[in-house]
């Protein structure tokens, strides 16, 4: 395989072979369900593909090392394929939930999903409220992507033994429950941080990093593919020695770039983080590291989603003289040299394992 641009056309294909075969199911129940497969189309077309990346590199650094013995029952080439295309929809469905919950107007640029259906709403001058109706209709597209994304993977484990299918599913079970129950405690934190004890503040944030994002972005997308190629225990410590640190390093930059990415570049508007009230890791260290007054300033501030371009500028300011972004970059090196670390000596083919880290790289040194 050419590894990126290759892998990236493939899942591309799969993807679209797989909503196309169940187009044809929607069609049956009724003509409005178009924007369901149109929707689901324009929100999978492209991205970065990180997830089913690390999927694949997984998958691969298992399958050639040397400690692999029989092949029998271990996954494709073309199962892989599957398996890191229903990532990638699962990934899309947790998108469109995700902006619904922080009421999110867009994503990669383009408008959200609620707010598609919002305009649909408006647009047909139907009856009722437009706004309800799109977070109604998102909503229910993204149960139908999370549907879709187990079909998709039941379709990668069915080419496999019983034993390598129940341990890849088991994998992808426990990351469903664990980022549902992550993305739980985001929004929890938002609104009872007042009642909590500042001095676990950033324990908490570092709770909801690690479940909400670094072990379904990183981790357990290694873990899956490894377990495809039938990991052995060592083997798959090592995926997830690298994947841990490197995911928590991957939402720190997330983090960052919420706060003070290019709107041009992000798809998303400068300090959209802000706005939604997120009690990040960079907001804990900030908050630790300024006088009262100003804590109090920021915490009356942040989660205002009214807040305009003076309010943004002011509080970008104030995060970045308490030295929390020189803290939030010194945790993303540290974190990339014990993912890197990891690899050295892992039970792991070389080619992949050069692979891995050439994804380290690009996963936490990007601008969007």
């Amino acid at each position: 395989m050419n590894e990126t641009a290759n892998l990236n056309d493939l899942v591309q294909s799969r993807i679209g072979e797989f909503i196309s075969s169940r187009e044809s199911i929607l069609a049956q129940v009724g003509s409005g369900l178009d924007p369901f497969a149109s929707f689901s189309r324009e929100f999978l077309s492209g991205g970065k593909r990180f997830r089913a990346r690390f999927c694949y590199w997984g998958w691969q650094s298992v399958a050639d090392s040397a400690a692999v013995g029989d092949s029998d029952g271990r996954a494709s080439v073309s199962d892989v394929v599957s398996a890191a295309s229903a990532l990638e929809i699962f990934h899309a469905a947790a998108l469109i939930h995700d902006d619904i919950i922080d009421n999110s107007d867009t994503r990669r640029g383009a408008p959200s999903a609620h707010r598609r259906f919002e305009r649909l709403h408006r647009d047909g001058g139907w009856a009722g409220d437009a706004a309800e109706y799109g977070r109604a209709a998102a909503t229910l597209l993204g149960d139908l992507l999370l549907g879709w994304s187990d079909e998709l993977l039941d379709d990668a484990l069915d080419g496999c033994s019983r034993p390598v299918a129940r341990s890849a599913r088991a994998e992808f079970n426990r990351m469903r429950t664990e980022v549902t129950a992550g993305q739980y405690l985001d929004i929890l934190e938002e609104r009872a941080w007042r009642s909590q004890d500042d001095s676990s503040q950033l324990s908490r944030a570092q709770q909801v990093l690690i479940y909400k994002s670094a072990k379904y972005s990183i981790e357990s997308p290694l873990a899956l593919g490894g377990l495809l190629a039938g990991a052995t225990p060592a083997q798959l410590s090592s995926l997830r020695a690298f994947g841990l640190p490197l995911g928590v390093a991957f939402q720190l930059r997330d983090d960052l770039l919420g706060v003070f990415g290019d709107a041009a570049v992000t798809g998303k508007p400068s300090g959209d983080d802000l706005r939604e009230g997120k009690r990040t890791v960079l907001i804990a260290r900030t908050r630790a590291s300024i006088p009262a007054p100003a804590r109090n300033i920021l915490d009356e501030l942040l989660g205002d989603p009214d807040l305009n371009d003076s309010q943004i500028a002011s509080l970008q300011a104030t995060i970045r003289e308490s030295g929390a972004v020189d803290d939030v970059e010194a945790m993303i090196d540290s974190n990339v040299a014990r993912a890197i670390a990891a690899l050295d000596a892992a039970p792991l083919s070389a080619t992949a394992t050069g692979q891995l880290r050439e994804l380290a790289d690009a996963v936490t040194r990007r601008t969007y």
